[in-house]
């Protein structure tokens, strides 16, 4: 387990993420296009994972992007992971562009249709950390397991969740957060 995220790669990756990170907070460009370079393709397909709309993932990693080169600066690789970091800015930009699209256009629903790509589980299952992620997600109790999936891989957030499954909103947060501890804990041995 990499500073308390689920999700790893290659320490020297990680590591270097976090440089790339602080080298932009300083202003340097050039950290930013290698940044740009190396995450841009992983993040779009987390923003077209939730937003389900090519134009829509396209903005959702503009705004984090944007985002990154802003406020950089506040990253602290003491207080988190640099992957988690990115994956975080632009899941919420995808959630903050499908929620305000949602309530410009009256009974707007995203369109359906198939997704040819993986499942953002199955590609990581692929990989050593994928397959440990795999084994402790198996761990949990199902109901559990589920909850964590339709949050981090469907892109719900707390509230959908806890409509969807008609439970009270503290519920749902102290289930993902006893599930995500226990992840933790599994993947840490």
């Amino acid at each position: 387990m990499l500073n308390g995220s689920p999700l790893r790669t290659a320490p020297g990756v990680a590591d270097d993420t976090a440089t790339l990170l602080l080298r932009c907070g300083n202003g340097d460009r050039a950290a930013f296009r290698t940044l740009y370079d190396r995450w841009s393709g992983r993040l779009h397909g987390i923003a077209l994972r939730i937003t389900r709309q090519a134009p829509l993932a396209a903005d959702a990693t503009h705004d984090a992007f944007v985002q990154v080169w802003q406020q950089a600066h506040r990253f602290d690789p003491a207080r988190g992971n640099a992957e988690a970091f990115l994956v975080s800015l632009v899941r919420y930009r995808a959630l903050d562009i499908v929620r305000r699209r949602g309530r410009e256009i009256s009974g707007y629903e995203p369109e359906e249709r198939a997704d040819e790509t993986p499942d953002a589980l199955a590609q990581l299952v692929g990989s050593a950390e994928g397959e440990a992620l795999h084994r402790c997600l198996g761990l949990l109790d199902t109901e559990r397991r589920r909850l964590v999936v339709m949050a981090f891989v469907e892109g719900l957030s707390h509230s959908e969740l806890a409509d969807k499954l008609s439970v009270p909103l503290g519920t749902v947060k102290s289930w993902i957060r006893r599930s995500l501890l226990s992840l933790r804990e599994c993947l840490a041995t």
